[in-house]
């Protein structure tokens, strides 16, 4: 299925989902920048996801799944598949509810991630790449365990789209919108919203080479395999799903890719210009919103979702380096 045919979420289901979780999530500042608007010569807000609970917008749709689970679901325990945020806040939230969680990574996740997963109580368990993590995800479900998917799943994208409801009632004028694309829940979710609240608004999906599977997919017309090679491994599913492809497809106006180092330099050109720290899967969105100015031009207002924060300084500096990123 290519996901043309798939029916798309009614924004009733964002707002119900909102209601569900709303005593497990913080509604996350949403503020102008202005260290970033004189960076870009155009007025930026930001809504600064990497201040939510676990430390990305992955809480809202792992809370949205597994408050969604009757008593019965839950008691099986669950199963998710990560490269490192969706793990951290299943685990954190199946622990909140007292459910039993495994969690599977590839060995390409961020230490830091294993660790806290494993602090929460889950039990994780690495895999040598990202589609092998897949393919025992799928395994353990057909053992009875609850797959809690990462963006397949129409739960996960309602709570997803929650930041796009905050940040269409929060914000003011914007023109355009920047969202990072992993498996495309969050852009999912957050278009809906959107769509429901600004329609005038152009929304772009930003990923990094080596991870672009959503770009593929528009370019396939569904869904495409791919073996993930950028070090954004949040940012590195492989494959979008029939779902996500269908959202974006028809409410996102395009799909940007940036290369690693691209990703990386807005990392720390985030950290010194808006003075938050974030991890390259925000940092995309600096380079992409410099390329979304040159294509609309200069009177645009831009909102980015700066989506998480789990990066060490370690790493990012590790890259800087690898890339040859002027740090200063």
């Amino acid at each position: 299925m290519s996901g043309d045919e798939l029916p798309l979420l009614e924004y009733a289901a964002i707002e119900a989902a909102a209601r569900l979780i709303e005593g497990d999530v913080v509604r996350t500042p949403t503020v102008v920048s202005t260290g970033l608007s004189e960076l870009l010569g155009v007025p930026v807000t930001v809504k600064l996801e990497l201040l939510q609970r676990t430390g990305s917008f992955k809480t809202r749709g792992a809370a949205a799944k597994l408050r969604s689970l009757d008593d019965a679901e839950r008691a099986a325990g669950v199963v998710a598949v990560s490269g490192g945020n969706h793990g951290i806040a299943v685990a954190a939230m199946a622990a909140a509810l007292g459910v039993k969680a495994t969690i599977v990574m590839p060995r390409s996740a961020p230490r830091r991630a294993v660790d806290i997963a494993g602090r929460h109580g889950a039990a994780v368990q690495l895999t040598t790449d990202v589609t092998e993590a897949f393919a025992l995800g799928v395994r353990l479900q057909s053992e009875g365990l609850m797959l809690i998917h990462p963006f397949d799943d129409p739960d996960v994208v309602a709570g997803q789209g929650t930041v796009g409801r905050e940040l269409a009632e929060d914000a003011g004028p914007l023109t355009d919108v920047l969202v990072s694309i992993g498996g495309g829940g969050l852009i999912s979710g957050i278009a809906v919203a959107l769509r429901a609240l600004r329609p005038g608004v152009r929304i772009w999906g930003v990923e990094t080479e080596g991870s672009e599977s959503m770009a593929r997919a528009l370019a396939a017309g569904g869904p495409v395999p791919i073996v993930p090679s950028s070090v954004v491994t949040t940012l590195s599913p492989p494959a979008v799903a029939p779902l996500t492809y269908a959202h974006t497809r028809a409410l996102v106006d395009d799909v940007l890719v940036v290369t690693d180092a691209e990703a990386v330099r807005g990392t720390l050109e985030l950290a010194d210009a808006a003075k938050v720290w974030t991890e390259p899967a925000a940092g995309c969105l600096l380079p992409a919103a410099r390329r979304v100015i040159e294509r609309v031009g200069g009177d645009c207002r831009l909102g980015l979702v700066l989506c998480g924060g789990n990066a060490t300084v370690t790493d990012v500096l590790a890259w800087a380096d690898r890339f040859g990123v002027d740090r200063g």
